[in-house]
């Protein structure tokens, strides 16, 4: 497992919780958004709980394609061995200049997504259980769980928080 140290992890859970995520499915872009349900693609692609990870740019650190395609690769591979449903995703920024492919994973348990997710050197999943609303779940710690940022979505979980039990629970 890699560990990696996040100057500001609240900054980041923001801007994760900001960006825009999408799968595309038969031709369509089903977008999805930390806080509001995915009930388009809950239809299409029934399952109890969805989550999505990526393996580019660990610690939110810029890598190559090249690095970041290996990186998939052996997170293709780890889900190939898991028999792991999955769909192929992509995170983008609001902005659009930001962009990471990713995976759309069904009825993968938290403790697996976890596991996955820190393997590959990332800070937080987007997961959540069909008919909810979609949450991100940070792995890392906040860094003053005392006073959140003013721009946290209230649909982030943190290490440590309670979740509501419908929720995602690490």
């Amino acid at each position: 497992m890699r560990i990696y140290r996040v100057v500001n992890a609240s900054e980041l859970a923001a801007a994760y919780a900001a960006a825009d995520y999408g799968v595309t499915l038969d031709g369509d872009t089903v977008r999805l958004r930390v806080g509001e349900p995915a009930t388009d693609l809950e239809a299409y692609w029934p399952a109890s709980r969805y989550v999505f990870v990526t393996a580019w740019n660990p610690a939110s650190e810029p890598h190559s394609d090249t690095i970041n395609e290996s990186a998939d690769a052996l997170l293709v591979s780890q889900l190939d061995a898991d028999g792991v449903a999955r769909l192929r995703a992509w995170a983008q920024g609001p902005d659009g200049h930001w962009h990471e492919p990713g995976w759309l994973l069904a009825d993968v348990d938290d403790h697996a997504a976890d596991h996955l997710a820190r393997e590959f050197g990332q800070a937080g999943v987007l997961c959540w259980t069909r008919g909810e609303p979609v949450r991100l779940r940070m792995l890392i710690q906040r860094p003053d769980p005392a006073s959140p940022s003013a721009s946290e979505s209230p649909y982030t979980d943190w290490p440590g928080e309670t979740v509501p039990e419908t929720q995602c629970a690490g």
